[in-house]
């Protein structure tokens, strides 16, 4: 058995899938990465509402709705960017050719 964070995986599909530990890498730090945005937007925007509470005044709990949801927002965004990248490391693992590029503009 293989360990992958805290579930175990079996070895033949480990042997399979030479590159499975790699992946899981690159998914743990993207999850890091995002909880480390959650909590730095969600500070950054309390930080910038004292000064703008200093002109205008309002409830103390919008401001936490605001700054959750702006760091909400935030960690979101950068999860989904790097779990994109580590499913392009996945197919480039399994297959050794990188995803062809799927946007919508035409590029020439």
């Amino acid at each position: 058995m293989v360990n992958l964070g805290l579930s175990r995986v079996d070895d033949t599909v480990a042997a399979k899938h030479p590159g499975l530990g790699e992946y899981a890498a690159c998914q743990s730090e993207a999850f890091v990465k995002g909880i480390f945005t959650f909590v730095t937007g969600t500070g950054a925007t309390s930080g910038l509402q004292m000064f703008i509470r200093r002109k205008f005044s309002y409830p103390f709990q919008w401001s936490v709705l605001v700054a959750v949801v702006t760091g909400s927002v935030a960690s979101y965004w950068v999860t989904r960017v790097e779990s994109h990248r580590c499913s392009n490391l996945w197919l480039f693992l399994e297959t050794g050719q990188l995803p062809k590029d799927r946007g919508t503009g035409r590029h020439s």
